[in-house]
């Protein structure tokens, strides 16, 4: 079988894999449609096996890492889905409080590249809360593929009620100064642009590749936006100048990042939509903004 590399894959087959990751078609419609690329020496499992996401050699910050003190935890949300599992991490050695970041995961749960993503923004000096909105129905199923069926069951207004309870849980922990933002990617990102609508003290928000709130609920933004979008997604993009035009109307601050040539799904790690250069920008662009906004001067 040969190796692929991401030069050997046709734009086509990227977006095909964006509409099968966000619920337009389905796996045995995707394979059908994926199988019209797979040419000569470049087969079909070879094709399937490259865009799934590959988490064992992904993982940049372990669980056990010695500098951190990462755990699970269960925090309520009586309006959204009960008892809420989530991965709380900070630093191992800090003895002052921390400000706090929330994660939010993509449309299938708490997977592990999320979890990493908790574990990389703590090792910055965060205490950081990365929660799994699939708990009520057991949890983050241990595959990508099952997590988005899943997540198909719980509707995202539910959902974003556990985030805003995530909030509140961070935000009154004993170990953060109750200075909160958040990040989230792809569902994770309409989030964390909607949890800027509905918490007025929310410090900052990070939405990556996120959809946009409509007019009415954009209207309500006070917290302070860093937002990154993808040259190449063409499907969450055109939302943005009719968000721009709402923010720039009400003074919000904000400041939006388009990285030229990369995917929807550029910071995930894990996927060959995966683009380093602007990942590891946008991700430095994240922290420097959190620093600004959460630590109190």
């Amino acid at each position: 079988m040969q190796k692929l590399t991401k030069e050997d894959i046709s734009q086509e087959v990227f977006d095909l894999y964006d509409d099968y990751a966000h619920n337009k078609i389905g796996r045995r419609q995707f394979i059908e449609k994926l199988s019209v690329f797979a040419v000569g020496a470049i087969t079909l499992p070879s094709l399937l096996s490259f865009m799934s996401p590959n988490y064992a050699d992904s993982i940049l910050i372990p669980f056990n890492d010695p500098k951190l003190k990462t755990q699970y935890i269960s925090y309520d949300s009586p309006k959204g889905g009960g008892t809420i599992k989530g991965q709380l991490s900070k630093p191992a050695e800090t003895k002052n409080k921390l400000p706090g970041i929330i994660i939010v995961h993509e449309n299938r749960g708490l997977n592990p590249y999320i979890e990493d993503v908790g574990r990389r923004a703590a090792i910055e000096g965060f205490i950081t809360l990365a929660p799994d909105a699939l708990s009520p129905l057991g949890g983050y199923p241990g595959n990508d593929d099952a997590g988005r069926e899943l997540q198909k069951k719980r509707t995202r207004e539910e959902m974003l009620e556990d985030f805003i309870a995530a909030y509140e849980y961070l935000k009154s922990h004993k170990d953060c100064n109750g200075q909160v933002g958040v990040v989230g990617f792809c569902f994770g990102g309409w989030i964390s642009n909607m949890m800027a609508v509905k918490i007025p003290s929310l410090s900052a928000a990070v939405p990556y590749y996120g959809g946009q709130p409509n007019k009415e609920e954009a209207e309500k933004i006070k917290t302070p936006l860093l937002l990154h979008y993808a040259g190449l997604d063409t499907r969450v993009n055109e939302g943005w100048p009719a968000f721009e035009e709402v923010l720039k109307l009400n003074k919000v601050e904000h400041t939006a990042y388009f990285y030229q040539g990369v995917n929807h799904g550029f910071h995930n790690n894990t996927t060959p939509r995966y683009d380093e250069a602007a990942a590891n920008l946008s991700w430095k662009r994240t922290i420097d903004f959190f620093k600004e906004k959460l630590i109190k001067k």
